[in-house]
C-alpha cells in the first residue's frame, strides 16, 4: 500500500471481493451447492484474493514501523512506511496467478468433476494450474502464519520428489518421471485428494458460517455477556477472579474455539484481577492460558478441527461433541479445583486492603436474550440439520436479537458500518482458516498418495503387539505435540490424522475394540494433543499471549500452564484405554468411568496445587499422583487401591491441619 487513503484501490477491491465472497457463500447455503471440484476451488480463490489484499508484500515491515512509532508515542513516518512499497509489484503477479486459477476452474469445471486418474489425460495447462496453486498457497501461508508452516509444507513437497532415494520408512518405490508428474498434478489439484479435498470443502460448507456467526455474536454483545456471566457466578468465592477466568474462558470458548482469541478477550480483565488478589504474574497468565485452551475441546462448538473430524469420520457433528463432553468437563473441573486450592494456599499473602470484587457494569438478566442465537444454533445441530444451515440460523438470529435490543433498550443497534465490519471480520477470519486448511491438503496428498510414508509408518507400528499400545500412543502424542507447536490446530490435527491415526487404530482393533470406537478414540487422541501443544513449551502461543498481558516471563508462564493442564495431557490416554468416557459403552460402564475419572482428577489437581487443608509435603503429593494414576486406569482393583491411598492422604492432611489450628 503506497498510501493510507481511506478509499485506496486495495480497499475498494477488498470491499468488492468481500461482497462477492459473501454472495457466493450465501448462494450455496440458501439456494444450491455446486460440485465439490467447483465449490472448493472458488472458495479458495476468494480466500487467496482477500489475504493478498489484506496482507500485501510489505505488510510485515509496515507493521513493525507502526509498532515502533506507537511505542515511542509518535506518528509513523510516511517515508518509512512506504520504503518497500515497490514490493507490492509482487502482489500483481499473485493476483495474475489468482486470475489464471479462476479462469482454469471456470473453463475446466466439467472436465475436473469427471476426471479419472489413469484414464483421462493431464495437460500442460493442468500442470501450470497445479504449480500456481501451490506457489500461491505457500506465499499466503508465509504472510499470514509465518515461515514455519510454509517451510513444513515445502519439506513435504521436496520429500515427494526425493523419497525414492531415501532409506527405511521414508522410501517409496520409484516411478517413471512422466507418470510421477501426472499423478502429482492430478492428486494435488485435479481430484479431491489434495488441495481441494475434504478439509477445504468443510471450510466452505461449515467453517465459514460458524466463523461469521462468531463475529456477529460477539458484536451484538453475546461474547461480553458470556464473560460477564462467568465473572458474576464466581464473584464472591475464594479466588474469584481466577474462577472467573476459568468460567468466562470456558463459556466464550464454546463459541469462539480459539485459545489465543479467548486469552486476548477475557485475559485483559481476569489477569489483572488475579494479580491483585495475590496470584503471581506467571500463575495468573498460566490459569488464563489453560482455561482459554480448553475452549477448543468444550462442546457444543469446539475448535474448527472438530468439524473436520466429523466430516472425515463421516458422522454427525453432534456425536463428536457428545463424545467430548466428559473429558472436557474433567479438564475444567481440574482447573477449577486447582485455582480454588491455589487461592487458599495464597490466602496468607493476600492484600487485605485490595478490592477483590469483580465488577460487572451491566445487569445480566436483561441481556439473556442475546444467548438465543447460540441456543438455537445448538438446537439445530442436535435436531440433525446441516451445520451450514445451523450456522445460517445463528447468523440471522443475531440480526433479529440486535433488532430486539434496539426496540427494547433503545440503544446498541448495529448501524450499517458495524454490520459491514462484522462481514469484513468474518470474511478475513474465514479466509485465514481456508488457507492453512487447503495447504494441509498438500501434505495429506504427499503422505497418502505420492509416497509410502503413511503406509510404512502404519505397517511398522501395526506389527507391534497390543502390549505396545502405550508405546504407540506415546509416539503419537509426541508427534502431535511437535506438530501442534509448529502448526495451527486445524493443520496439526489434519497432519496428525494422516500420520498417526493409521498407526494407533489397528492396535486398538487388536484389543477387540469396535471399529467405530477405535476410529473415534484415535482421532480424538490426535485432536487433543494438537490442542494441548498450544500450552506446551517451548512454543506455547496461548501462554505467551497471556504472559504478555500479565507482564510475566513467557517461558515460566508456559511451564506453569503445562503443569496446570496436566489432566488435559493424561485424559487422552484415559479415554483410549477406557472408551466409555467417550460415551461408547453401557450406562453402567459410563457411570463407573466418570466416578473414577472425577476422583482421580480431584487428586491430581490437589497434587499440582500442593494444598488441601494445608500445604502438602513432597511425599503426600507423590502419593496423590500415584493414587490419581491408579484411579484413572481402567482396572477396578487399581482404582480401589488409588481411592484408598488418596483418601488416606487427605485424612492425614486434615488431621494435621486441625492439630495446627488447635
Amino acid at each position: 500500500m503506497a498510501t493510507e487513503t481511506k478509499f485506496s484501490l486495495r480497499t475498494c477491491a477488498a470491499i468488492l471481493v468481500t461482497i462477492a465472497f459473501f454472495a457466493f457463500q450465501m448462494y450455496i447455503a440458501l439456494v444450491q451447492q455446486f460440485a465439490p471440484m467447483f465449490q472448493s476451488p472458488l472458495h479458495l480463490v476468494f480466500a487467496l484474493t482477500l489475504l493478498f489484499l489484506y496482507y500485501p508484500a510489505d505488510h510485515g515491515y509496515r507493521k513493525k514501523v507502526k509498532k515502533a512509532a506507537e511505542a515511542a508515542g509518535q506518528t509513523p513516518d510516511p517515508a518509512l512506511l512506504n520504503k518497500y512499497s515497490w514490493m507490492n509489484w509482487i502482489d500483481l503477479l499473485a493476483f495474475a496467478g489468482i486470475g489464471f486459477l479462476l479462469w482454469y476452474v471456470l473453463t475446466q469445471n466439467v472436465r475436473l468433476n469427471e476426471f479419472v486418474l489413469g484414464v483421462d489425460e493431464v495437460f500442460p495447462m493442468d500442470q501450470a494450474a497445479m504449480a500456481v496453486t501451490i506457489l500461491l498457497l505457500l506465499v499466503a501461508v508465509y504472510r499470514t502464519l509465518g515461515g514455519i508452516l510454509a517451510g513444513f509444507i515445502t519439506v513435504f513437497i521436496i520429500f515427494a520428489w526425493v523419497s525414492p532415494y531415501l532409506p527405511g520408512i521414508f522410501h517409496t518405490n520409484a516411478k517413471p518421471y512422466a507418470q510421477f508428474i501426472e499423478e502429482f498434478t492430478a492428486g494435488m489439484t485435479m481430484t479431491e485428494s489434495g488441495v481441494f479435498g475434504t478439509p477445504l470443502l468443510t471450510s466452505a460448507n461449515t467453517l465459514f458460517y460458524f466463523i461469521v456467526f462468531g463475529a456477529f455474536f460477539s458484536t451484538i454483545g453475546g461474547g461480553q455477556l458470556l464473560i460477564d456471566m462467568g465473572m458474576k457466578v464466581s464473584n464472591k468465592s475464594s479466588g474469584g477472579p481466577a474462577k472467573a477466568a476459568v468460567l468466562s474462558s470456558g463459556l466464550m470458548g464454546m463459541i469462539s474455539g480459539s485459545a489465543v482469541a479467548n486469552v486476548a478477550t477475557t485475559g485483559v480483565m481476569t489477569i489483572p484481577m488475579m494479580k491483585k488478589i495475590g496470584y503471581e504474574p506467571e500463575e495468573a497468565g498460566a490459569v488464563e492460558a489453560v482455561a482459554s485452551t480448553g475452549g477448543q475441546i468444550m462442546p457444543p462448538i469446539m475448535g474448527v478441527g472438530a468439524f473436520i473430524m466429523a466430516e472425515m469420520l463421516g458422522v454427525n457433528y453432534m456425536s463428536i461433541a457428545a463424545s467430548a463432553i466428559i473429558p472436557a468437563v474433567a479438564y475444567y473441573f481440574a482447573v477449577f479445583v486447582l485455582v480454588d486450592k491455589i487461592a487458599a494456599k495464597r490466602a496468607s499473602r493476600l492484600d487485605a486492603t485490595a478490592d477483590a470484587s469483580i465488577r460487572v457494569d451491566r445487569a445480566i438478566l436483561p441481556r439473556l436474550y442475546l444467548l438465543i442465537p447460540a441456543i438455537l444454533l445448538v438446537v439445530w445441530i442436535i435436531r440433525g440439520f446441516s451445520l451450514m444451515r445451523a450456522g445460517m440460523v445463528g447468523i440471522f438470529t443475531c440480526l433479529i436479537c440486535d433488532a430486539i435490543n434496539y426496540f427494547v433498550n433503545k440503544k446498541d443497534f448495529l448501524n450499517l458500518r458495524q454490520l459491514w465490519d462484522c462481514c469484513i471480520d468474518g470474511a478475513k477470519q474465514a479466509a485465514a482458516i481456508a488457507i492453512p486448511t487447503a495447504a494441509c491438503g498438500i501434505i495429506i496428498n504427499v503422505v497418502t498418495q505420492q509416497t509410502s510414508l503413511a503406509t510404512n509408518l502404519s505397517s511398522l507400528i501395526r506389527s507391534l503387539d497390543t502390549s505396545y499400545l502405550f508405546l504407540a500412543l506415546a509416539i503419537a502424542m509426541v508427534g502431535c505435540m511437535i506438530l501442534g507447536m509448529a502448526l495451527p490446530t486445524v493443520a496439526a490435527y489434519l497432519v496428525g490424522v494422516i500420520l498417526f491415526v493409521p498407526c494407533i487404530q489397528p492396535i486398538l482393533l487388536k484389543t477387540g475394540m469396535a471399529p467405530a470406537t477405535a476410529n473415534l478414540c484415535a482421532n480424538m487422541f490426535v485432536f487433543y494433543y494438537g490442542i494441548m501443544a498450544q500450552i506446551t513449551p517451548p512454543v506455547c502461543v496461548a501462554s505467551y499471549t497471556a504472559a504478555g498481558i500479565a507482564g510475566a516471563d513467557a517461558m515460566k508462564t508456559g511451564l506453569k500452564g503445562f503443569t496446570f493442564a496436566m489432566v488435559g495431557f493424561l485424559v487422552p490416554f484415559v479415554f483410549v484405554y477406557n472408551p466409555p468416557l467417550l460415551l461408547h459403552g453401557t450406562w453402567q460402564e459410563i457411570v463407573i468411568s466418570v466416578l473414577q475419572l472425577a476422583i482421580g482428577t480431584y487428586f491430581l489437581a490437589l497434587m499440582v496445587a500442593g494444598f488441601f487443608k494445608n500445604e502438602l509435603n513432597w511425599l503426600e503429593r507423590t502419593l496423590l499422583f500415584a493414587a490419581a494414576l491408579s484411579l484413572i486406569a481402567p482396572e477396578m482393583i487399581s482404582s480401589i487401591v488409588g481411592a484408598v491411598v488418596g483418601v488416606a492422604v487427605l485424612f492425614l492432611s486434615t488431621r494435621r491441619a486441625k492439630g495446627a489450628s488447635a
